[in-house]
């Protein structure tokens, strides 16, 4: 007999008492789902209402927002919490409410107040002079991706964070992902500086100084014996870990196609990303011309003269910023590599180091 599938729990998380909460881990796991659950669970007994952010205003339209709670419906859930009052939850201009079809009316009945009110970060300026005082419980669902991120997406996430919570709390924060991209610009942004470390299973508690503010991190676990869906992801392909067992994402990356000397090296440049720093090596060796890119472990030996690309903010004459937006004549040249495909990596993290590195420089 197969055992029971065991889904994410957030009671462990909970335990520790934060304001932010950052959960990510693999896919189906059943992080949305309790988080939903939690907030459908406090609508009921106490009148108290969630938020629901995404990133992007098409998430949030009422074909897709439509189906957000879909699962807490099929499984008889909404019906049960409610006692039979209510059997499904529908979405409507912009708020989710419980409700029930009423075959005479041909029409969905809904509960006077919405249990969650939906919110876009490319849309955020649109809810700034509105109020949510019975919101306690806000899910950032999805904050991982290995697309686009928004420009200045943390402020635009912090600004709706204020809209919502104004002075109160008691309003607790959930940010919910997928293992598709270790290198978020959140993690730097809230000073989270482990997550490449962390295993699954592992919870975080970081503090920033006097303040009272916490955040949790959690790299929450799989959900136990392999699901008979994962027959369909068995392919020899590293890229579907992240779906069958909470693994990173990574790409594969060209590798470097041939042997060469010190000798055929013509130029070297670096890069540093989220604390990552890495050594460019232009070679020339016959007729191949490439850029071979590898960790750089120790120092960079003329810092106030050899080429560095960086995220940082500085005056230096040899310190830039933008690979892929080149100003002088030698980074035009280096870019050519990166558009024709003549760069190779020492291994696919590299690779994925200057994937994140070159979507920040868009």
């Amino acid at each position: 007999m197969k055992k029971k599938l065991k889904f994410y729990d957030p009671t462990r998380i909970l335990s520790k008492g934060c304001q932010y909460n950052i959960v990510f881990g693999q896919r189906s796991n059943g992080k949305t789902y309790s988080i939903l659950k939690l907030g459908l669970d406090n609508f009921v007994k106490s009148g108290e209402q969630m938020a629901i952010i995404r990133r992007w205003k098409e998430d949030i339209r009422c074909k897709r927002a439509g189906t957000m709670f879909d699962n807490l419906v099929a499984n008889g859930y909404v019906e049960k919490v409610t006692k039979g009052e209510w059997s499904t939850i529908v979405y409507k201009l912009g708020a989710w409410y419980l409700a029930n079809y009423d075959e005479d009316l041909q029409k969905y009945v809904t509960h006077n107040t919405p249990l969650a009110f939906s919110f876009a970060l490319s849309d955020v300026e649109h809810d700034k002079s509105t109020s949510y005082p019975k919101v306690t419980l806000i899910l950032f669902d999805e904050f991982l991706t290995r697309t686009t991120y928004l420009n200045d997406e943390f402020v635009l996430f912090m600004n709706t964070i204020s809209t919502i919570k104004r002075h109160r709390t008691n309003v607790i924060i959930f940010m919910l992902g997928n293992t598709v991209n270790k290198f978020s610009p959140y993690f730097k942004e809230m000073g989270l500086k482990h997550i490449q470390q962390m295993k699954v299973g592992d919870i975080d508690v970081y503090t920033y100084g006097s303040s009272s503010l916490k955040v949790a991190v959690e790299y929450s676990d799989g959900i136990g014996d392999t699901k008979q869906s994962d027959d369909y992801f068995a392919f020899d392909n590293p890229r579907l870990n992240m779906i069958t067992d909470g693994s990173w994402e990574i790409d594969i990356y060209p590798h470097c196609p041939i042997k060469y000397l010190e000798s055929d090296i013509i130029f070297t440049y670096f890069i540093e990303f989220d604390d990552n720093l890495l050594q460019c090596e232009v070679v020339s060796k016959g007729n191949d011309w490439f850029t071979f890119i590898h960790e750089k472990t120790t120092p960079i030996r003329h810092p106030e003269s050899d080429l560095l690309y960086t995220t940082k903010e500085s005056s230096s004459i040899n310190i830039r910023h933008r690979l892929s937006h080149p100003v002088l004549p030698l980074e035009r040249k280096l870019y050519e590599f990166f558009v024709s495909d003549k760069v190779f990596y020492q291994d696919n993290e590299i690779g994925e180091i200057v994937r994140n590195y070159l979507m920040w420089c868009n």
